[in-house]
């Protein structure tokens, strides 16, 4: 991240969402979007005006000739992470939906942009590109049915995973007895070059470092360590953003849902151990090691979540009183 970028996020969060310098009385809020490539969190400030119930941001990147890597992310993923200042001096922090307008409705939204913010005409009359109009849609949590879809994606998502995982110490179990030969590292390449190009997995430069510094590990391995690394910093970004939303909702989860934050903590430092393991050549002995060591944790912290969510989720509340 951008020192310039850093220090505003610090001074957006310590100031209740207030900001000096160049953002100086601007209406600015905090998106995190979910790296198209990497699966990792990434937030960035931005410029937003309110439209009714939805807010909207400007992909004007200052006019450059590119789309910011913001608006590339949540193309990919449209679940994305706002962070408000309050009237109260603290920040709000809340799940939403991304949406890209189109046509007249964003030539419009963007016109109306200009006219209050002149130097969003300038961003414009600068590019070649035209200024995408993100309009950002905060999740409604008090819905049963949406209660409900959450449960069952929170399921589906680690069935998934739990399958991800077995194909991983699978591929590990295969690779121990067997060392990468020249057809095997030329498998390899094109399986990490594809996972880089349909965005799942990694950075082109991971997938290489994966390649070139794992010589004992077969295709399969390396192909599914990718995978499964970047969907899970994915899942879980996406959960640590709809949490404090159900602690609104389900208060008596309060407790079990900061349980959850520090197990996804531990979780990304095990993933990360493992992913210098896997760039350091390390023997398929210590690798399966620290693979068990990874998969007990998830298998442990998979079922307390399912065990306090999906009841909650799926419960039959009763009306509010008139």
């Amino acid at each position: 991240m951008p020192d310039f970028n850093r220090q505003v996020i610090e001074e957006f969060r310590a100031n209740g969402g207030r900001v000096g310098g160049m953002f100086e009385g601007a209406s600015l809020l905090l998106l995190t979007t979910t790296g198209a490539r990497s699966g990792r969190a990434h937030t960035n400030p931005a410029v937003y005006v309110r439209d009714g119930a939805r807010l909207l941001v400007f992909a004007s990147n200052a006019g450059g000739p590119k789309h910011p890597a913001w608006f590339h992310n949540l193309s990919a993923d449209p679940y994305v992470t706002v962070e408000l200042g309050t009237p109260e001096g603290t920040v709000e922090r809340f799940g939403a939906t991304a949406v890209v307008t189109e046509g007249e409705e964003r030539d419009r939204l963007y016109a109306e942009q200009a006219e209050r913010d002149p130097g969003f005409a300038a961003y414009q009359a600068a590019t070649d590109r035209l200024i995408p109009v993100v309009a950002l849609h905060p999740v409604d949590l008090g819905d049963p049915a949406r209660h409900r879809a959450i449960a069952d994606h929170l399921v589906k998502v680690h069935t998934e995973l739990r399958a991800e995982l077995t194909a991983l110490r699978e591929g590990l179990g295969s690779a121990a007895s067997e060392t990468a030969g020249p057809a095997d590292a030329a498998d390899v390449a094109g399986q990490a070059g594809s996972a880089e190009a349909t965005g799942p997995a990694g950075s082109a430069a991971t997938a290489d470092t994966v390649v070139r510094g794992t010589p004992t590990l077969g295709g399969q391995l390396a192909r599914h360590c990718l995978t499964f690394c970047g969907a899970l910093h994915a899942h879980h970004h996406n959960e640590d953003s709809a949490f404090d939303l159900l602690e609104r909702e389900f208060p008596e989860l309060s407790d079990s849902l900061d349980r959850m934050r520090e197990e996804h903590k531990v979780v990304a430092r095990t993933v990360e151990e493992l992913e210098a393991l896997l760039t350091s050549g390390a023997a398929p002995a210590t690798l399966r090691a620290e693979v068990d060591r990874l998969a007990t944790r998830l298998e442990e912290h998979f079922t307390y979540e399912e065990a306090q969510l999906v009841p909650a989720l799926t419960r039959s509340r009763p009306e509010p009183r008139t």
